[in-house]
Parts: structure tokens; sequence; C-alpha cells
């Protein structure tokens, strides 16, 4: 293709050649109404000089056409898996890529989308269509083609930040009539006090909405908390008890219709974590000895912890002994009846230090912190000498949730604390500053009650082995026994001390049941698609863990040891939702992309989230299937500058006359500079030869 055109290339400036057309037109025009001879030659000779001055040149362009681009985008997406969609969109994209080779001077460009973007923040398919088209100028652009569920998440808001002007043609995928339910979270609370309800308010959606009861199943950690009756609809509050600090997963599950399109979204996950209000202690110390405050000191530096400390300095059979009188005594009396009795259950955590059974306690009050810890409480007991004679804490009727039982021997003789073969498993002692070494890094203790082990595990021992802590589990709380009365040793730095804040401090949360200090535990976290398990425990050796898929398919990961009490695993998914673990004993939640992903808050496909950008564009928006699996591609077409790019049979994309200069050839016009010297010349003989007067006959 050849194409012609005139270029210039002034040899003066513009407003110089203006000048010089201005003083023409003045000289040519005086000329003219003095009706001098040869006006009109001078007028021709100025036109030719100014004609000159232009340098007009003729260009020939020799033309290459470029092929109209036409960009196809897929969706591949997490909700065109759903149904046949998929296997649509293949057939589509074979379809149209054959229709578009038929059309000619058609570069297509096929790009794949949607599948990462849907697991942060919905489908996004525009995003996908502009870089394909980055490289592209957009004279080029012939049009574009989007094949998906019409469940797309960044569309523009106008047809002009598509960034060229040619057609929009929207194939849908899916069918009509699609029937979906779903749970809708309005309001999610993202944290919770331990022991406290939080509410959450959801709504069960149905594209085919005619008030039905539905019934919300409502679940903490995998385990069944009840049922809320509700109506399609209808927001409704949930009030879910924050059982424990951490995360706590909840699920809302709606029973999934016979004809439902997906039951993927029928659930709702959300996780809580639960934070601790004010922990509140009770710290009772008997007899003064030289450790005494080591407790008080650890529970007054948490600013977290609400402490309530008695000290018994005057057992009441003192009374009469010494001479003492009631009025003379500054000390306030011990309210058995409020702390043990009462109020006993407002407690997180109740620790005896050094304390014996000096009859301040009836039995009674011991019995109730037995029923306490029984149901849910926990108990530290850090006990001397007197654990083991007649008045010692053994022979209530703490005796009875005891880990230990004394042998009647107080053990006095140095002797270094170590960590036992569990306590090297177990997240108490594991790793305890100065255990990395044999013996351990820190100081001796001189004095230990004997000891005969009756439940729970040993993670400390002493002389002779002797049992030294141990923890254990009555029912649903916690006892702890710590055997000696000398860790104040380490507090006060004896002979380079000891780790006693962190032995006493992951103590007393294991007493309280913090998630990260479990002996047997199950956890598991995601990142991206790959989940990495961890499964604490005592034992020697831990079962495979079976992990099931939204889907219900289940696979079996082999966890691998990594150090006492630790083994893990890892494995990648391939699908985003809610994966459950569990060894037959333990259980976990992990959910893999974000919770309740966008993606899968809207499955039903439909045309008209598309249908005002693509009518914008003179494009089309229709579904390509109409009965069964068959697809149906309409013909295409191309066509110059159009309002409209599509009818009930066909669609068409424009004609953009794009091309690439292949050759060029310039022929100059004027005469250049010697030629205007001529030019010049001859106007100016011209002139002279104009004013000669003529001569008169003798």
């Amino acid at each position: 293709m050849t194409n012609f055109n005139v270029a210039i290339s002034p040899l003066l400036p513009p407003w110089l050649l203006i000048a010089l057309a201005v003083g023409a037109i003045i000289v040519v025009g005086l000329a003219i109404y003095a009706r001098r001879r040869g006006a009109w030659l001078r007028a021709l000779g100025m036109g030719l000089i100014l004609f000159s001055l232009v340098d007009p040149s003729l260009v020939r362009e020799d033309r290459e056409p470029l092929k109209d681009v036409v960009a196809v985008v897929l969706d591949r997406s997490a909700s065109q898996d759903i149904g046949n969609r998929k296997a649509q969109t293949d057939a589509a994209r074979a379809q149209i890529e054959k229709d578009l080779a038929q059309i000619g001077n058609i570069e297509p460009r096929f790009v794949e989308a949607g599948q990462e973007d849907a697991e942060r923040d919905g489908t996004k398919l525009f995003a996908a269509l502009n870089s394909a088209l980055a490289d592209v100028p957009p004279d080029r652009v012939g049009g574009a083609i989007i094949v998906t569920d019409g469940i797309v998440h960044d569309i523009p808001a106008t047809a002009e930040g598509l960034g060229f002007r040619a057609p929009l043609h929207a194939f849908i995928t899916g069918r009509e009539g699609e029937r979906d339910r779903r749970i809708e979270l309005i309001e999610a609370p993202r944290f919770g006090i331990v022991g406290k309800d939080q509410t959450i308010t959801a709504r069960v959606l149905d594209t085919n909405d005619r008030g039905e009861t539905v019934n919300i199943t409502v679940r903490r950690d995998g385990n069944p908390l009840g049922t809320i009756r509700t109506r399609a609809g209808t927001a409704t509050r949930i009030p879910v008890r924050i059982d424990h600090g951490g995360p706590n997963v909840i699920e809302l599950e709606v029973a999934a219709l016979p004809e439902e399109l997906t039951g993927i979204n029928n659930k709702a996950v959300l996780t809580i974590d639960g934070v601790r209000d004010k922990l509140k202690v009770l710290l009772v110390s008997g007899e003064p000895h030289a450790g005494e405050r080591t407790w008080r000191n650890l529970l007054k530096a948490d600013a977290n912890v609400d402490l309530v400390h008695f000290t018994i300095l005057r057992p009441p059979e003192k009374q009469g002994q010494d001479g003492a009188q009631i009025n003379e005594l500054s000390l306030i009396a011990f309210p058995t009846a409020d702390l043990f009795g009462r109020k006993i259950n407002e407690f997180d955590l109740i620790i005896f230090d050094r304390y014996s059974n000096q009859t301040i306690l009836p039995s009674v009050y011991f019995e109730n912190i037995v029923r306490y810890v029984r149901d849910g409480g926990a108990l530290m007991m850090a006990v001397g000498p007197d654990f083991s004679g007649r008045d010692g804490l053994y022979y209530s009727a703490l005796g009875g949730i005891a880990p230990a039982r004394p042998t009647g021997r107080v053990l006095e003789r140095a002797f270094r604390p170590e960590v036992t073969e569990n306590g090297a498993k177990h997240p108490v002692t594991r790793d305890l500053p100065g255990s990395e070494v044999s013996p351990p890094n820190w100081s001796e203790w001189y004095r230990q009650v004997a000891s005969e082990q009756a439940r729970g595990v040993a993670v400390m021992s002493g002389a002779d082995k002797s049992p030294l802590l141990l923890l254990s589990r009555e029912n649903k709380g916690r006892v702890a026994l710590l055997l000696s009365d000398q860790i104040w040793l380490w507090a006060r730095n004896y002979d380079n001390g000891g780790p006693y804040l962190d032995l006493l401090r992951r103590s007393a949360h294991w007493l309280m049941k913090e998630p990260e200090l479990e002996e047997e535990a199950l956890r598991a976290t995601a990142r991206g698609r790959e989940i990495s398990i961890e499964r604490q425990s005592l034992k020697n050796e831990v079962p495979p863990i079976t992990i099931t898929s939204p889907k219900g398919v289940a696979q079996i990961v082999a966890m691998t040891p990594a150090q006492p009490g630790l083994s893990r695993g890892k494995i990648t998914v391939d699908e985003l939702g809610l994966y459950k673990l569990g060894d037959g004993t333990l259980s976990a939640l992990v959910s893999v992309g974000t919770e309740n992903p966008r993606e899968f808050q809207e499955v039903v496909s439909t045309t008209e989230k598309l249908r005002p950008l693509a009518e914008a564009t003179g494009g089309t928006v229709r579904r390509i299937t109409s009965t069964g699996d068959a697809i149906n591609i309409p013909r295409f077409v191309t066509m110059r500058d159009s309002p409209l790019y599509g009818g009930s049979d066909y669609v068409a994309f424009r004609r953009t006359g794009a091309s690439v200069v292949t050759g060029i050839g310039v022929a100059p016009l004027a005469i250049g500079f010697i030629g205007l010297i001529v030019l010049l010349g001859g106007i100016l003989a011209g002139w002279l030869w104009e004013g000669r007067k003529p001569r008169v006959a003798a």
C-alpha cells in the first residue's frame, strides 16, 4: 500500500514568512490600484518566491498493514470449577481460536487469569486484560473477549477505563436458573475475652428466597455448640463463648439443598482471638521463709495479674498462748468464707506457698478447692518440709488430687535440678535456658521433699532423681506440685542463679491452659497453598495426620521428628477453604486462603454485571450454553467504526487500518536557494524593464 502527502520545510521562521506574505499582498494591491502594467506578473512572481521559501516536498510512503489485536481473557478462578464451567471454558477457547483464525489479519492474545487473585480479593480479569495489551498501541486493538461466569470484581466504571476504543464481548459460562444458598457474615468480632460471650451477626441468603426456616449449626474448634433456627434473609445474632486464649475457630454452617449449585459457601468461618482479662490469682503463703516473696514479686511484676495475697503469720492456736489480746492485734482476719466459698470460682489460679494445714481452713474449704480444680480451676502447690508432716497439704482433701505422695523424708543435701526425659518434651520445661548442657548451667538447691509420683508427669527431678516438679490434669482442671522451697536461690542469683522466671511463668500459664504450652497439641498454619503441621506430644511416636479438604477428600501426612516433643509435616493443596486435621485423638482446623473468600460469596453465574460496560463499548454479553454442555459461539465478523459491534447471531471486531512504514521517498517541489536567486533576478529585471520609458518616433 502506497500513500502520498506533501511535507513542508520552511526556510524562514513562520512569523517572517507571514510578514513577507502581507507585504507582498500590499505591494500587489497598490499596483493593481494604480493600474500599473505587469501587476499580475508581479503577483505571480511574489507567489513563486513565497512558495520556494516554504520548500514543499512530495512524500511517498510505502506501508504494510498490521494485524488487529484481539485479546481473549479466560476466567480460571475457583468459581469456574463449579459444575461444568471449566469444560465450557475449554471448549469456548478452542472454538474462539478457530474462528479468529478464519477471519484473517487478526492477532489473538489468549490470557488465563483469576486463579491467584481469587485467593486474595476475588476475580480480577481486567487487570489481566490490561497486562495482555500493555505493549499494544490503543489504535491497534480490534476488540476483547472475556469468557467468565460473570462474577468479576475489578470491572471499570466506564469504557474509558479500558484504555482502548474497541468492542468488549463477554461470553458467560454456567446456566440459567442456578440456585445457591450461602451464609453472609454481617458483624464478626476479631477479639474476645476468655470466658465471655461474643455475638456474631449473620444471615442466610438464598437466590430462590421464599422466607424458609433454616438451621445454622455452630461449632467452635470443630466441636458442636448448638443449632440456631432462623429464616432465610433475616439477620440473626449468634452468641459464642470464647473458650480459651489464642485463636478460637468458629464455624457457621447451613445444610445444602439437593439442587444447590455448590455447598462450599454454606459455611462461614471466622477466627476470634481469645484474650484474657485481668488474671485473678490467689496466693496464700504459710510460715515466713527465705523464698516467701518469690511468687509475690513474680505476680506483681505482671500488669495483667490481679493478685490477692494472704500470709498466715499467726495461727489461731496461738490465741491465749502468747498473751496477745485480739484488740491489740493489727492483723486482719483471714476471709476464708469469701475466698474459698462464695468467690472461689472468680480466681484463675490458686497458689499455696509453703502452706501447712494450720486449722485456718476447715476441711470443707479444702473440698471446695478440689471441686474448683475438677470443674476447670488451677492449683499450684510450692511446698517445703511441712508437706510430709501430718499437717501437710497432702493429708488434707488436696491429697486426692496431688500428683505425688510424700515418703516422710526430707532430703537436705546439695543437688542440681534437672529436666527429665518427659520434661525435655514438655513445653513448660523444654529449652529452659541452661538446660542445653549436662549438668545444667544453673545453681544447686539444698532441700527437697522425697515423694513418689502418683499421677501426671514429672518434668523436673532433683536429689536421687526424685520428682521435683510435677504437672497433672484433674478432670477439667490442672495441678502443679513443686517439691522444694529453694527456688529463691535462683531468684537471688545465687551461684549464677537459674531460669526461675521462665519456669514459674510457664508453669502458671500451663495451669491456666495457654494453648502454646499444651503438652498434647495439634497445630496447623497455612501460607499460600502450603499447610505446615506441628504435633506436640510426650509420646515417643506420633501417628500420621489425616487432612480432609473442604470437599471431603482425605489425605495422609507423615510426621517427621523435629526436636524432642515436636514433629512436623507439610502438604501443598489445590483447593481453597477450611481443612480439618486429626490423628484419632486430637483435631485442628486451618483455613487456606482468606476466610470466607470473596470468590465464593457469589457463585451464581450472571450476565448483568458486565452488561453496562460491554454495551458502552458497542459489545455484547451472552451465555454460551442453552441446554446441556454444548457451547454456542456466534459467528465472528469485522467492520469499520460503528456504534454497535454485535447482533443476535454475530459478534464483530473493529478494523483499525493500522500499518507500518516500510519505505519512503521525497521529491522537492521547490527549486531551492539557487532557483530563488534566479527568480528574484528575473523579477528585478522585469521591474526594470517595466520602468523604462517607451521610445517616441521622430
